[in-house]
């Protein structure tokens, strides 16, 4: 290590952190140093944290949320209206209509958006499940909350097509949603307005 320059193990924190969405080399630098200043109340317990959810935390096999369990709570519970599936495309998504406390069916991610730019067809995404959990007799409405961007409506176009035969109704989220609006992002009143208002496509 030169005079001034950060010791290697901090260097590939860094490294790492600055590969995570919304941060760069000058924000993960910042935040290790915090990281670095509060060692047992916040580095370690995190340290711990970070290896419980990868030994503990899958991915359900029906719907893709994130568990420790598979299925995952909200396949199992009960409660849920099993006439409905909401198509979301990251578990993010699933948990903003979750904090909505508006719906209370099942879900089903799809891991992303179609993107010709991006190379992600339709054998890169987890729909040959949505059309097989689509055929299920006790399925009636499956409801696209997909992002209001081109790729976001490329992708709900493709689905309505794969599920024209499944004999359920599909519906889309309706007003509330801005255009390049993205779900993570929308407070939860618009979310509700959304889901509440939502059309047949």
């Amino acid at each position: 290590m030169g005079r001034g320059e950060a010791p290697v193990e901090i260097t590939e924190i860094v490294r790492l952190l600055g590969r995570l969405p919304g941060f760069g080399r000058r924000s993960a630098r910042r935040a290790i140093l915090h990281l670095l200043k509060h060692r047992d109340g916040l580095m370690r317990p995190l340290g711990q944290a970070l290896l419980d959810a990868a030994d503990q935390v899958s991915t359900c096999s029906r719907c893709g949320n994130l568990d420790t369990e598979d299925p995952c709570g909200i396949c199992r519970d009960p409660e849920r209206d099993q006439r409905q599936i909401c198509v979301v495309k990251e578990v993010a998504d699933l948990w903003a209509l979750e904090r909505s406390a508006t719906y209370r069916g099942l879900y089903h991610v799809t891991g992303g958006l179609l993107s010709a730019l991006d190379g992600i067809g339709p054998d890169d995404l987890n729909i040959p499940m949505l059309c097989r959990r689509a055929e299920q007799p006790e399925v009636e409405e499956v409801i696209l909350a997909m992002d209001a961007t081109v790729d976001g409506q490329i992708t709900a176009h493709y689905l309505v097509e794969s599920l024209a035969g499944c004999g359920v109704t599909v519906t889309r989220l309706a007003r509330g949603v801005p255009v390049g609006g993205e779900l993570e992002y929308l407070d939860d009143g618009t979310l509700s307005q959304a889901l509440e208002a939502r059309r047949t496509m």
